[in-house]
């Protein structure tokens, strides 16, 4: 593994990064933590929204105390942006009344999320602060198709679905007069996109309804949060690392290249413009297999450590 340059998953790393809270509006703050997942609320008159729930309850209870530094509303809505367990096993931490997301995410939840939890925890152990608190999934209470409203007292949120992208069932939070968007890992800044359970192609398209909603401010999955002419940057280099991954990997196949062909072709693609972003060493095996089965028309697979594993050893071989 030492020979080959990449970064081991299942490697001992350093403890999470605090949360720096940064206001966006009034009311309206981003939880940011480097390279690692980010998370933010919402206030409006008759209570808290917030957005995405970290690895752990213990991990949550920060997002719990950046509010009640700011107010003492209740905590009416979470709502997870996707289903992997870094985001959402926090829920019971945050303690809201409704816990909301899209259908694919539910189904995903049903679907693959016990194996999410034991793979994520493997792969970033750090980001899973005193597990012991997580008392099992998460599960949303409502769920929606395309488009969700809802008034928090003097404030519009706008839950939308933009398309197939980072999962089946991503939601983009939407503020439209404050044109603000919670982006989830529908965007990254200087952060590598993790592609293990995307729809590569149809991402790149969603990143034009990303763009099209006009944002003057967005709070990526990862990375610090972006306005102005930063957004389109952040959107442009998102959808670029995307393409190439696309393009590299979809040759490598045409040329009946192996899976570790393939990641070499991608590597040497990718490194030059994205190798110093967050996670770019972890994402990239994934991101490639990913794509490699997306050009056979296979559905994104359950991600388990026998997989992890086999993946490993077939870029190492």
């Amino acid at each position: 593994m030492a020979d080959s340059g990449l970064e081991n998953p299942n490697a001992p790393v350093s403890a999470p990064e605090p949360a720096t809270v940064v206001p966006l509006a009034e009311g309206v703050y981003a939880l940011t933590t480097g390279g690692d997942p980010n998370t933010g609320f919402i206030v409006g008159e008759r209570g808290v929204l917030v957005i995405d729930a970290r690895a752990t309850p213990t991990l949550a209870r920060e997002t719990v105390a950046a509010i009640r530094q700011v107010t003492d509303k209740p905590i009416r809505y979470l709502v997870l942006t996707h289903y992997h367990a870094v985001r959402v096993l926090g829920a019971s931490g945050i303690g809201a009344e409704h816990i909301i997301a899209h259908r694919g995410t539910r189904d995903l939840i049903l679907e693959r999320g016990q194996q999410d939890f034991e793979s994520e925890a493997r792969r970033f152990p750090r980001l899973f602060l005193d597990i012991q608190s997580v008392p099992g999934l998460t599960y949303p209470d409502i769920w929606f198709e395309d488009a969700l409203t809802l008034d928090l007292g003097g404030r519009e949120v706008q839950l939308l679905w933009l398309g197939r992208a980072h999962t089946e069932g991503d939601t983009a939070v939407w503020l439209p007069a404050e044109r603000i968007l919670f982006a989830g890992d529908l965007v990254e800044a200087s952060a590598a996109p993790y592609c293990g359970d995307a729809f590569i192609q149809d991402w790149v398209g969603t990143l034009q309804n990303v763009r099209g909603l006009g944002a003057r401010s967005v709070v990526p999955g990862r990375g610090p949060a972006v306005q102005g002419a930063d957004v389109g940057r952040a959107i442009d280099e998102t959808q670029a690392y995307l393409t190439i991954l696309r393009d590299t990997v979809r040759e490598a196949v045409r040329n009946e290249a192996s899976i570790a062909e393939a990641y070499a072709a991608a590597e040497r693609a990718l490194t030059p413009r994205f190798g110093e972003w967050a996670i770019f060493k972890h994402c990239l095996p994934f991101n490639v297999q990913r794509m490699y089965d997306e050009l056979s028309g296979t559905r994104p697979r359950i991600w388990t450590e026998s997989r992890d594993a086999a993946l490993w050893q077939s870029l190492v071989s």
